[in-house]
């Protein structure tokens, strides 16, 4: 039965200075995988390379979070919680400090991917607080976690990009180790022990992941949408700069990371998707993000040589995300109590390979066909996107479903 301790654990609340501290958590450490993004120019400039070959690192550290969701998050249901999140966040300080002295684009691709694989903690979090949470307010209180790692994603893009403008980008990564080895010390001290919630070998779990996928279609139908969403999420993200730096513009990573404002309302509207989510069906919700996200591409297609289309299409692209996201995780995580942190990986592992496909797509097309290539990426995975939730799954969807139809 949900939300019940086992033998001799003390039971865990979602109390709101908790939800607080995990939804901060999230923020500093989801940072990790994105202060890259604005700094691509400057990275390439260094190395003396093509601004797409730059690209390439966005997409290392995508890979490696796919890798850190896939061997590291499953421990999250047999290891005491609080010390593994600890432990990550450090690799996770020690990983930023090598990319900050990485001495040419082999070595780069190499930390940034296992800086990928150690900065897990988000994923970790989003599990324990579905545990901790009543079934009622799991949504909710999702959404406000969800809403620190919006925060962070878009948040991190404005810090490097101001720091990367004034210091350099090497510094970025060499301040941002410092942060995390302090956050480090801060989570052991203030986060509650959160005893494992099955006995199962290591093996095992990784074993369990496929039947998952065989046994439950509807994580099958939200690691699909989150593959698509976030792929297209990424392909804007990853060429904004270089959109940004063409004589149209004539701006840096500054400016890029100043973009990441315009869309940080996502993060405000977390907690409100989840209760939605709550109320009307987590795939009612999904559909609204679907919508948002195809509709900024649209604009990006059409106005995205504009200031004024590119902030419309970057509000957009971030609310959809955001409500895709957050409602994802509220239907997952309703699957099983014991399984949760395996179902999470699951979902996360789809996840950040559509990231790390966009990313690596973008870059490609923006060689060859420039902003129109950009387009094309994210446009076509929206599209997809649609046809998936509207078309083949809502067929395929049971009437005896546990969620509401979009």
């Amino acid at each position: 039965m949900e939300n019940q301790p086992g033998s001799g654990e003390k039971e865990l609340k979602a109390t709101r200075p908790l939800l607080f501290l995990l939804a901060a958590a999230c923020a500093a450490t989801v940072a990790n995988l994105y202060y890259i993004q604005p700094l691509l120019s400057q990275v390439a400039a260094d190395f003396g390379i093509p601004d797409a070959k730059a690209g390439i690192a966005a997409t290392a550290t995508q890979l490696g979070y796919a890798l850190g969701l896939f061997f590291f998050v499953p421990l999250g249901d047999r290891t005491e919680q609080r010390g593994l999140i600890v432990k990550m966040t450090v690799l996770s300080g020690l990983f930023l400090l090598a990319v900050g002295f990485s001495p040419n684009l082999p070595v780069l691709l190499v930390v940034c991917c296992a800086l990928g694989a150690a900065t897990v903690v988000p994923q970790l979090i989003v599990p324990l607080t579905a545990h901790i949470s009543a079934p009622q307010d799991r949504g909710g209180n999702i959404g406000t976690v969800m809403s620190g790692l919006l925060i962070g994603i878009l948040l991190s893009r404005t810090l490097s990009g101001f720091l990367g403008e004034a210091f350099g980008w090497r510094f970025v990564f060499r301040l941002t180790a410092a942060l995390m080895l302090g956050l480090a010390i801060l989570l052991r001290a203030l986060l509650p022990v959160s005893p494992a919630r099955t006995r199962e070998p290591y093996r095992k779990l990784l074993a369990s992941l496929w039947p998952l996928v065989k046994t439950q279609p509807v994580l099958r139908e939200a690691a699909v949408n989150g593959f698509l969403m976030f792929g297209a999420f990424s392909a804007f993200w990853t060429s904004l700069v270089f959109l940004l730096s063409t004589p149209v513009f004539g701006m840096g990573s500054r400016e890029a990371g100043l973009f990441g404002l315009a869309g940080a309302g996502g993060a405000l509207i977390a907690p409100a998707v989840g209760r939605l989510a709550d109320r009307k069906g987590a795939r009612f919700s999904v559909g609204i993000g679907v919508l948002l996200s195809f509709s900024s591409y649209l604009i990006f297609l059409l106005a995205g040589k504009t200031l004024a289309g590119l902030i419309a299409g970057v509000i957009l692209l971030d609310l959809g995300n955001q409500s895709g996201q957050v409602s994802n995780q509220a239907r997952i995580q309703a699957l099983s109590d014991e399984m949760r942190s395996r179902i999470n990986t699951v979902f996360m592992v789809s996840f950040f390979l559509g990231g790390a496909a966009g990313s690596s797509l973008s870059s490609l097309f923006w060689g060859w066909m420039g902003w129109n290539g950009v387009c094309l990426v994210g446009g076509g995975m929206m599209t997809l996107a649609l046809i998936f939730h509207f078309v083949i799954y809502r067929v395929k969807s049971s009437p005896r479903a546990p969620e509401k139809q979009a």
